[in-house]
């Protein structure tokens, strides 16, 4: 699908993205400080930790949806046992509230048990007879370290049946998460996505971050015409920190385009809140 310049000026559709986005955070011992810090009854998402596997972001989900808010665990597959420990996770998942999860493949070598994917453990909750309101699934728009782009296409051909939308991985560049969008359109994939961007981040934690949880691809899609030390001032500039002001702005006039689909913004804070919460305040002028 060749896609044309959306219609909706900047201004509104940066109100329509980040008005009620959904705040990531990892669940770590600073979860409980980060959620303080945001919008009453907002949607977090809870990774799955590598380090601390699935029982921290089971109980960190407990714990925030007694709070009031709208939580969206991360169910990575790799980290799920067996069909025991499905049933052990669905259940404390419904027993909580949840309506809507996450279904990663996840950053692992090697399986915990039988699921080697997401689409293994999608498949096996529905023979199961679970089911959840909505289930997003991962959109990669500047691929995959160790995967083509034809075996993407074929794994998410594989889980669209089972998923009610998608969260994109993290890309600095607007354009691709738009040409990939219409790619998938053409491929006949029509759930809405959810476009993942990074909050603000001082330079160091970014790079960090970058190696470590999957943002390096962008950077190195970024650092192909620049340069590490170049790209890195240009995203620091003179305080030290990336914003996302102009990946937000070129999303922006797409953001009520139906042939796009987007369905709001997924921040991934890094257990950053305070510093991205003020940017997003700011760019909505509040």
């Amino acid at each position: 699908m060749s896609v044309k310049p959306g219609s909706t000026t900047t201004d509104e559709g940066v109100t329509a993205l980040l008005t009620d986005p959904r705040f990531e955070l990892m669940p770590f011992d600073s979860f409980g400080e980060q959620m303080g810090h945001l919008p009453d009854g907002a949607s977090i998402a809870i990774t799955t930790s590598p380090t601390l596997g699935l029982d921290a972001t089971l109980e960190w989900t407990e714990k925030a949806a007694a709070e009031g808010y709208e939580i969206v665990p991360h169910i990575a597959a790799r980290y799920v046992r067996d069909e025991d420990h499905v049933e052990e996770i669905a259940g404390r998942l419904t027993e909580a509230g949840v309506t809507d999860v996450f279904v990663p493949g996840g950053e692992r070598d090697e399986p915990a048990g039988e699921f080697d994917s997401a689409y293994a453990l999608l498949s096996t909750m529905e023979e199961l007879g679970y089911e959840f309101e909505e289930v997003g699934i991962t959109g990669y728009p500047e691929g995959h370290a160790f995967l083509d782009e034809e075996t993407l296409a074929e794994a998410m051909a594989k889980k669209e049946p089972y998923a009610t939308y998608i969260v994109t991985q993290i890309c600095y560049d607007p354009d691709e998460v738009i040409d990939w969008t219409g790619a998938i359109r053409d491929r006949g994939v029509e759930l809405p996505v959810e476009v993942g961007i990074p909050g603000v981040l001082k330079y160091q934690r970014l790079l960090s971050i970058s190696q470590r949880v999957g943002v390096g691809d962008s950077v190195n899609f970024l650092r192909k015409t620049t340069g590490i030390i170049d790209f890195v001032r240009q995203l620091v500039g003179s305080r030290g920190k990336y914003t996302p002001d102009a990946l937000v702005d070129g999303l922006a006039p797409y953001a009520h385009d139906p042939e796009i689909g987007f369905r709001g913004v997924h921040l991934y804070t890094f257990n950053q809140v305070p510093d991205t919460e003020e940017w997003r305040k700011g760019r909505l002028g509040e």
